[in-house]
């Protein structure tokens, strides 16, 4: 792959000033093909989730899944829009082979490309921290959460992550780093490099990005002990549970495919900066479709990781928590043993209070009856 390198001169706006199109294209990295797909199959996916979510919203009554569900549209929000404006710039360049340097001359266009891959690029990882932590205050700190959390401060924490992603992706146009076109000549990204202030957005993006998974995978391992400590408890708060471990696994699975997909870029991006390499073209290209399977992949943790979808496809199993334990009695003894200790934790104090009004018989029916005369 070959490109015409122009000089950085007064009359070169910045963006070209390292890559200046027209390119040489190579058909097995640059294909409409692969864009096209990609594209089209993410955004109906993503469409696909957003009516299922609607539909859920509807229906739920549960406090804490309705919040749930809000951090979760957000999310789809965000990836349809993300594969929509990134996938039509790139889509259309291959049908019409425009010259960058005709069309966007001033390099606005190019910039706004580079802000949006950085906005829907961190977006999905600090909304999954975000999820990550609430569901850890509602498991831990039920009391807290109940007090606090309202559906309009869910509404606003979505709209923070937002804000907190788009002065990020506005640095470069104060001068903390800068947006590049980037070979095959199809997109536009931040430079990265390890000089400057390149250097230091570079590394901006790569920790964000890298700590969102972190706290995300620190957070979630932290609620799923306490839910398996929960789920050993009395059976008559099943159904609430059942919500709780539902929304935990599609957290959890949300997590694995961001980490998969965005591990690869965030830590060569890192590994390329500190170490003073050059760019590699092939791998860079590689995790960014790596990073573009992550907003194909999670709308369907919601499409097919519900309880109602499950029990479709395998009427004949239980999916409750109650039938699961059962079929493996051994694992639950040990895990109630194990456990045991811990359930008159605070999250477990609900149920507690709940089973000693259960097990309170009437005294009316403890009371022995009259004496016949």
């Amino acid at each position: 792959m070959n490109a015409s390198f122009l000089p950085p001169t007064n009359k070169t706006p910045l963006c070209y000033s390292i890559n200046s199109p027209p390119f040489n294209y190579t058909p097995t990295i640059a294909s409409i093909h692969y864009s096209a797909i990609f594209s089209t199959l993410g955004f109906t996916s993503n469409l696909i989730a957003f009516i299922v979510l609607v539909k859920s919203f509807r229906r739920v009554r549960s406090g804490s899944r309705s919040f749930f569900l809000i951090f979760l549209g957000g999310l789809v929000i965000t990836d349809s829009m993300g594969l929509l404006v990134t996938g039509t710039i790139v889509v259309s360049f291959y049908v019409t082979h425009f010259n960058w340097r005709q069309l966007d001359p001033n390099c606005h266009f190019c910039n706004f490309m580079g802000m949006s891959m950085v906005f829907y690029g961190l977006c999905p990882l600090l909304l999954g921290a975000t999820m990550a932590v609430e569901r850890f205050i509602g498991i831990n700190l039920p009391f807290v959460r109940s007090c606090s959390k309202t559906k309009g401060r869910s509404v606003s924490m979505v709209l923070m992550v937002w804000l907190f992603a788009g002065c990020i992706a506005l640095l470069p146009l104060i001068g903390v780093g800068s947006y590049h076109m980037q070979m095959p000549g199809s997109w536009c990204f931040f430079n990265i490099s390890y000089e400057g202030n390149d250097k230091f957005f570079s590394l901006i993006f790569s920790l964000v990005g890298l700590t969102s998974i972190t706290v995300s995978f620190l957070l979630n391992t932290v609620s799923v002990v306490t839910l398996i400590k929960v789920c050993c408890g009395p059976a008559r708060t099943q159904r609430r549970r059942d919500h709780e471990v539902e929304m935990m696994v599609q957290l959890i699975l949300i997590m694995v495919i961001a980490s998969i997909c965005w591990c690869p870029l965030l830590v060569f991006i890192a590994k390329t900066v500190l170490s003073s390499e050059r760019v590699q073209i092939r791998l860079l290209l590689l995790g960014i479709r790596f990073a573009t399977w992550n907003q194909i992949l999670d709308p369907w943790v919601y499409i097919l990781c519900r309880r109602a979808v499950l029990q479709r496809i395998y009427p004949r199993v239980n999916w409750s928590r109650g039938s699961i334990m059962t079929l493996y009695p051994s694992f639950s003894d040990t895990v109630r043993r194990f456990t045991r200790s811990s359930l008159g934790s605070t999250l477990g104090s609900d149920e507690t209070a709940e089973t000693e009004k259960a097990d309170v018989t009437s005294p009316s029916i403890l009371s022995p009856p009259p004496s016949s005369p």
